[in-house]
């Protein structure tokens, strides 16, 4: 029996006060904090209303390559197109939208990958 729980999930990003806002805008929830760890690096995090924070760690280089970890998303009400859309003028990128699969693939202003289903 595992005594773990997810606390947040880390994010790479060259500029992490913009992804920060950009997540805070499109979850529409939470509170976004700024904190230096011991090394003097300094942290965007993203407290979210319920599950685990979103934390936003700088670093030197851009992107490179398919995220091995992304996040699902689903908007509580409303219609799946008509959110793409609103993440789209936030500053995100569709990347896919295969017709026969019930995601679409966006990216956020740095390039991180996600996925918009239908509502649940």
């Amino acid at each position: 029996m595992s005594t773990l729980g997810i606390l947040a999930v880390a994010v790479d990003c060259r500029r992490p006060d913009r992804l920060a806002e950009f997540w805070e805008k499109a979850l529409g929830t939470g509170k976004t904090r700024t904190w230096t760890d011991s090394h003097g690096v300094t942290y965007r995090q993203l407290d979210l209303d319920d599950g685990p924070a979103l934390l936003f760690q700088p670093v030197p280089e851009e992107k490179a390559g398919k995220n091995r970890l992304h996040l699902d998303l689903a908007p509580a009400t409303g219609d799946q197109r008509a959110e793409v859309a609103r993440l789209v003028m936030l500053g995100a990128k569709v990347l896919d939208d295969p017709p026969d699969d019930p995601w679409i693939v966006l990216a956020d202003p740095e390039g991180n990958e996600f996925c918009v289903l239908p509502p649940r």
